[in-house]
């Protein structure tokens, strides 16, 4: 018990309180566990001297072949607001003009870079990535990520109210709707999508989950891009349902002219690195003890 506490808190960055929730426990004995590994040496905590943001973004640049990186350091807390700025800066200098398209995926990190405000892009069209999720949790709204980006930016706002994960008989029905036809045309030109990189689906909360019959079939993923899966060498893991996506296709993410990954979370290492390789994204926002840890991973050979 010990070991899996230590490993979903240090691991998967979850909290105690949803520890203890997931497990049945109350949130004392979790801290308990915690110190306990701590103290017998199954958890071992260290200050690493870090690299200068500016160094570690142009080396994550040449070792994962990525067009631009901006890693920023973080003070204590929700670290994925800090990327808000070095995300913004990247967005003026891609100069998105009137009727350039920016596309956004979900996310805790993309939700907190929105709500920290981006900067002015004034005519942009703003479309969500994907459908809808059966979720209620912020992060899972994506239409309102797009009026939340095409308000803060001055452009126009697309919405794809249609489900991501149709059922067979209804993904024609859906985008045979004008309005949804509409912006899902926007994804054949995307200038610049922004989006956000899956923990390995091991890590993952289970509301996080895609809960389908197929989901065995995901143990081995690194991560995730808008639920296009890959392995940490960057090959893509089938799953039974993924022809059935409303969602922006790997195609269409690699001809954007920047595809953002927005991730913070040491335990995102792997995944980073792995949607990097499979061409899901080709430019990074980050923190640097991220930043750091995807580069001990490619030392280590992942």
């Amino acid at each position: 018990m010990m070991h899996m506490v230590a490993k979903l808190h240090y691991v998967g960055d979850l909290p105690q309180v949803q520890i203890a929730k997931q497990l049945g426990l109350s949130t004392a004995t979790i801290s308990r566990l915690l110190q306990r590994a701590r103290a017998e040496g199954i958890v071992r905590i260290e200050v690493r001297d870090l690299v200068v943001p500016d160094a570690l973004g142009a080396q994550l640049e040449r070792e994962l072949g990525l067009r631009r990186v901006s890693v920023v350091e973080t003070p204590a807390g929700n670290a994925a607001v800090a990327l808000a700025a070095p995300l913004g800066t990247m967005l003026k200098t891609a100069n998105l003009g009137p009727g350039a398209v920016l596309a956004l995926g979900w996310g805790r990190a993309i939700r907190a870079v929105l709500e920290a405000g981006l900067p002015p892009m004034t005519g942009v069209l703003v479309v969500p990535a994907t459908g809808g999720m059966q979720q209620h949790h912020a992060h899972f709204q994506i239409n309102e990520f797009a009026r939340m980006a095409a308000e803060q930016a001055g452009g126009t706002a697309y919405f794809v109210h249609a489900p991501f994960l149709p059922s067979p008989d209804t993904r024609d029905i859906f985008l045979a709707d004008p309005a949804i036809r509409e912006a899902v045309a926007l994804w054949d030109r995307i200038d610049v999508a922004v989006v956000g990189v899956g923990l390995p689906h091991a890590l993952n909360a289970p509301d996080a989950s895609l809960a389908t019959p197929s989901e065995q079939q995901l143990v081995d993923a690194a991560g995730d891009v808008i639920r296009h899966y890959f392995d940490a060498q960057g090959r893509p893991i089938d799953w039974e349902g993924a022809d059935r996506l409303i969602a922006v296709s790997p195609e269409q993410l690699r001809r954007a002219r920047l595809c953002i990954g927005v991730a913070s979370g040491e335990a995102k290492a792997l995944s980073i690195i792995g949607a990097a390789r499979a061409g899901l994204i080709n430019a990074l926002v980050t923190d640097a003890q991220t930043a750091q840890a995807v580069l001990d991973g490619l030392s280590r050979g992942l």
